[in-house]
């Protein structure tokens, strides 16, 4: 049996109305015995903010009393947290709820379900509520908060089919967390943007700005650090932009501070934006040592005329005085951002200026990708000019460069001496050890008596591209 449903309505998006849903979590206490006995599997796609997602449906899964599976196949729920940005994404994603068909018809009594952002396309619900029956559960990015009342429906038989037709959004405090890691904790200080970059989907399937109350980001992190937790990473699609909507002035900045305040050891933040990048959250980096030398800050193009049909609301010249300021006043500081080439329209001349970004910055690392329309966003309406051939092109002549200037500032670390938070053996070598210097640098190195949370004095022997080798010399424990 179906539940009436209605899809999300990207038109509507620009002129959001209703007040944000604040509330504190609370679970029917009826469903706590709803999965005793069953298994659960998440499989996360994305970016931060779902892997913080998918921490929150383990927390709510446990709390039904699930137990977590190891496959698809031995769990009685398996749930896809999906991300929307790249076509690719999505293709992938489509392919594996594909695959679940057999799988389905061999045990129907198995619940499948999808959230994240493309449960929040318009044209991406229709098409999976069509083509993939298998799927008994779609709901999303607002919905998260009511996920076990919608997991009973789909288990009572109703496939169920839950999104926002309008992006106002809800904060909802309190709500449970089973966390991947011990030693590191996103936070979410705030959800959805109001950019409406021309290429973006975000702001169509994270909806509108809204920030959680300081006193409840504090209170987390403080809780974080209580259970050993030594660093912290404030996530937000646009951090710069925290509290406008509570009427704070200079609230990022504010909340960094604050942070800081408790002690915990480590404080990353992720993403910023270049138009609402402030002074004094340069000074406040500068300030704090807990507050690591590192940015991530997507400046897109380099080209001016590129920035302007992207709506990206600056130009390359204030980005560089950004830049400049940065590196003045943070000595050290590593700097990574995001690259886009191929946009409608772009000119050889356009992609010369990107790369001259490039060797004016030298940046730490960049993510670099080809331009590919996401429907439903005013670019998808552009004429996409530029042949598949002259995109991938481009895209490896800039990861050239980029590879090239990563590799020089890694060997400027060589014979130094970094604190790297171990996250435990490295993923491609586990006789060796992984984990992250200060400046976010990734360092696989060797050590003796060295666990998984241990902050360690790694001399660094050799460089790479995209990471360091080193030998642990002190481990503060």
């Amino acid at each position: 049996m179906n539940r009436p449903y209605q899809l999300p309505d990207h038109s509507a998006e620009r002129n959001r109305l209703g007040s944000v849903l604040r509330k504190d979590y609370a679970m029917n206490e009826d469903l706590r015995y709803l999965g005793l006995g069953k298994k659960y599997y998440i499989r996360t796609y994305g970016c931060q903010a779902n892997v913080r997602d998918s921490e929150t449906l383990s927390g709510m899964f446990e709390r039904m009393g699930f137990l977590e599976a190891n496959t698809i196949e031995e769990a009685d729920v398996a749930l896809f947290n999906t991300c929307a940005v790249r076509r690719a994404a999505e293709e992938h994603v489509l392919g594996e709820i594909g695959s679940l068909k057999p799988l389905k018809q061999k045990h129907p009594e198995k619940i499948f379900a999808l959230c994240g952002c493309m449960a929040q396309e318009e044209e991406m619900v229709s098409r999976i509520a069509k083509q993939y029956r298998q799927i008994d559960l779609l709901f999303g990015t607002h919905n998260l908060w009511r996920f076990p009342e919608l997991l009973e429906e789909a288990m009572n038989g109703r496939r169920t089919i839950e999104v926002e037709s309008q992006g106002t959004g809800s904060v909802v405090e309190g709500m449970p967390v089973k966390r991947s890691r011990s030693h590191k904790a996103f936070i979410n200080i705030m959800y959805g943007c109001d950019k409406f970059c021309t290429y973006c989907i975000v702001p169509y399937t994270r909806g509108k700005e809204r920030s959680r109350e300081a006193e409840y980001i504090i209170r987390e992190i403080n809780e974080v650090k209580a259970l050993g937790a030594k660093e912290v990473t404030l996530l937000g699609q646009n951090v710069n932009a925290y509290g406008k909507d509570l009427g704070e002035k200079d609230g990022f900045t504010k909340l960094l501070r604050a942070a800081a305040e408790t002690g915990i050891e480590r404080i990353r933040f992720y993403t910023s934006h270049p138009r609402d990048y402030s002074e004094t959250t340069i000074d406040a980096m500068r300030e704090y040592q807990n507050i690591m030398p590192s940015l991530h800050l997507p400046v897109q193009s380099g080209s001016d005329e590129i920035l302007k049909k992207m709506n990206r609301g600056y130009t390359i010249g204030r980005f560089y005085e950004l830049y400049e300021r940065m590196k003045e006043k943070i000595p050290g500081i590593t700097f990574t951002t995001d690259l886009i080439v191929g946009f409608p329209t772009e000119t050889n001349e356009q992609f010369e200026e990107t790369l001259k970004l490039a060797d004016t910055c030298r940046f730490d690392s960049a993510f670099t990708f080809v331009y590919s329309p996401r429907e439903g966003t005013p670019a998808a309406n552009m004429e996409d000019d530029i042949s598949p051939k002259e995109k991938k092109e481009r895209l490896a002549v800039l990861n050239e460069r980029i590879g090239k200037y990563a590799r020089m500032n890694n060997e400027a670390a060589l014979g130094k001496t970094l604190k790297v938070l171990c996250d435990g053996p490295s993923r491609k070598n586990p006789s060796v050890l992984a984990g992250y210097s200060e400046e976010n640098r990734l360092v696989n190195f060797t050590g003796e008596g060295i666990r998984e949370g241990d902050i360690v004095d790694v001399k660094i022997t050799d460089a790479k591209s995209f990471s360091l080798d080193g030998e642990a010399v002190t481990s503060s424990k």
